[in-house]
């Protein structure tokens, strides 16, 4: 039986309770907290790993969440929470067995496992309530505040990562290996003051959140991630539409005066900017290299599951058939350097587009399974809209976010353990035990 939600507003309590709710929930702060260490390695795609700090923490999240319900301190799932959490399993593991190489697809199988299975289970589990909520949410907030104060520091001393032929573009601690690491940070944390903004919490508390949105709307736009930045305007437009149409209409106005004044007006970024929206939809009149390499991946993926349709090639199988499913037209990798790493090409992994890499990998009856799991949390977190704007507001947005930012993105490289957590959150308010105040 899951943690009943109560009714108060999303929003920090006095500092003994707080102090009392952040060492309970420590197991989870200590993954979002690790994520300011530096990473040392590449953010390989796909299911590739990175063993980075904050992943051995969210093991030792799972294993103590293990210990407290095996010792009673923790209510188990609910067996609708466990039927959601446990279906992309099916796919994962019959993916694996099919596999042409098994034994290859086993460390894709421990990676899907954790972040879209044990992670987020344990986060429904350690979370109990809506203030629980509220204090990883603020630490999602504090986490992209950091990370986005070391972007824009980089983009202002030229110390970023390499960005047509210039060291400005904004990274925070995750290097040029993971150019997203960063801007999925800063759009989480952009996601959940929008959310606590429009919600019913204390007049201080929104204003707090609207100072940190204006904070957090910098580092976005110095990120130069179109992917994140197509995800977090069209998540927040639909938290603008579920507070209501009038005052979607208000921020609306709001929103495009600030980003008039921070770009048009003062100048950050403008010119790249324009530049980097423009390549969205160029694609055959001069896209630039990225462009290219990310639709002829997405037309490589199709391939491989054109050729295994129910199954695909197998956990880990992209990198292994890209090449004799890609056209001349993909390049042999991506450069990086700045942020104080050398010159380096970096090999291209996956499709960048988390829906085409399971149906390539894992085949039909994957992608089913994985996508059928985010669109219960989803419509779960919708239907409890009226039970509390505020949790409601944040955790759409947060799983909105996600799956929209999933058709550029994929799992890979540090930043993804963070993802479980936010797939946690929005789990809780979709399958906790809700009541009304």
């Amino acid at each position: 039986m899951a943690t009943a939600v109560t009714a108060p507003a999303l929003a920090p309590d006095g500092v003994r309770e707080w102090a009392r709710r952040v060492a309970a929930l420590s197991p989870v702060l200590l993954v979002i907290a690790l994520l300011l260490v530096p990473g040392g390695g590449g953010a390989e795609g796909g299911t590739g790993g990175t063993g980075t700090v904050a992943d051995a923490a969210s093991g030792l999240l799972v294993l103590i969440c293990l210990v407290r319900v095996l010792r009673g301190g923790a209510r188990p799932l609910t067996r609708t929470a466990a039927v959601v959490l446990g279906l992309p399993v099916l796919g994962i593991c019959l993916a694996a067995i099919t596999s042409n190489d098994p034994a290859a697809s086993l460390p894709g199988v421990a990676r899907y496992v954790q972040i879209f299975v044990l992670v987020p289970a344990a986060v429904l589990l350690t979370v109990r309530d809506r203030r629980d909520f509220a204090v990883v949410a603020w630490g999602l907030v504090g986490l992209a505040l950091v990370q986005g104060a070391v972007g824009v520091a980089q983009y202002l001393t030229g110390t970023g990562a390499s960005y047509m032929g210039e060291d400005i573009r904004a990274v925070g601690t995750f290097g040029p290996t993971d150019v997203m690491g960063m801007a999925t940070v800063v759009s989480y944390g952009l996601v959940v003051v929008t959310g606590i903004a429009l919600g019913s919490g204390p007049g201080r508390t929104r204003t707090a959140a609207l100072v940190c949105a204006g904070l957090l709307f910098v580092p976005l736009v110095l990120s130069f991630s179109r992917g994140a930045w197509i995800a977090t305007v069209l998540a927040c437009g639909a938290q603008l539409l579920l507070s209501g149409p009038r005052r979607a209409a208000l921020v609306a106005l709001a929103a495009g005066a600030l980003g008039v004044v921070l770009v048009g007006g003062l100048g950050i970024g403008s010119a790249m900017v324009k530049e980097r929206v423009a390549s969205i939809t160029q694609v055959t009149a001069a896209p630039d290299q990225s462009v290219t390499d990310r639709y002829t991946m997405w037309a490589a993926a199709g391939r491989m599951w054109a050729s295994e349709p129910v199954t695909g090639v197998g956990l880990k199988g992209f990198p292994q058939y890209r090449d004799s499913n890609a056209s001349l037209a993909l390049s042999s990798g991506s450069d990086t350097a700045g942020a104080g790493a050398a010159f380096a090409r970096q090999p291209l992994l996956s499709p960048h587009n988390m829906y085409l890499l399971v149906l390539s990998e894992q085949g039909l009856l994957g992608l089913l399974a994985l996508v059928g799991s985010w669109l219960a949390l989803l419509v779960g977190a919708l239907r409890r809209h009226r039970l509390g704007a505020d949790c409601a507001l944040v955790a759409t947005g947060l799983l909105g976010w996600q799956l929209i930012d999933f058709f550029y993105a994929d799992i890979g490289g540090p930043s993804t353990v963070l993802m479980s957590v936010v797939l946690g959150l929005a789990a809780w308010w979709a399958l906790g035990e809700v009541r009304r105040a």
